[in-house]
């Protein structure tokens, strides 16, 4: 993706009454989006359906918190966490998401996220969190001034 310098520093505010919701089959696919997913992300359904969810994955998320995300779903537990997610014109968004699986009599077929907004001061929190995080990994981080 080609990005214009400045979308890419664009933050899009996830509005507080607002929930993103979306499904994925086991492989992470994408599966279901509702409106929201589709309004704050900058994507058509058509666009997001079948693809991997990582397609919002951001850059400055260390990998260290996705590799978390699947061991908890996978040892059949909820997980919960701050995460950065990249727009389809480069910006960003912050959530807090939930994802789990869901069991059909006890079988594990689909997983499911629920997002809703988090705080500036989370954000920036976590933005400090994860930057350190990167680096202390040897991931590529960004130089950047916090207020």
């Amino acid at each position: 993706m080609d990005y214009n310098k400045s979308e890419f520093l664009i933050e899009t505010e996830v509005p507080q009454d607002e929930l993103i919701i979306s499904r994925t089959d086991l492989n992470g696919n994408i599966t279901y989006v509702n409106d929201v997913f589709c309004k704050i992300s900058g994507y058509k359904p058509e666009e997001l359906l079948g693809k991997q969810h990582n397609i919002v994955r951001h850059p400055d998320m260390p990998s260290v918190v996705f590799k978390d995300l699947w061991e908890t779903i996978k040892s059949k537990k909820q997980w919960t966490g701050v995460v950065k997610n990249m727009r389809k014109d480069g910006g960003y968004y912050w959530v807090q998401a939930i994802v789990s699986g869901v069991y059909n009599e006890g079988v594990l077929v689909e997983y499911k996220s629920l997002r809703t907004p988090i705080s500036y001061a989370e954000k920036l929190k976590h933005q400090k969190l994860y930057d350190k995080i990167r680096q202390e990994n040897g991931e590529k981080i960004r130089k950047i001034i916090y207020q």
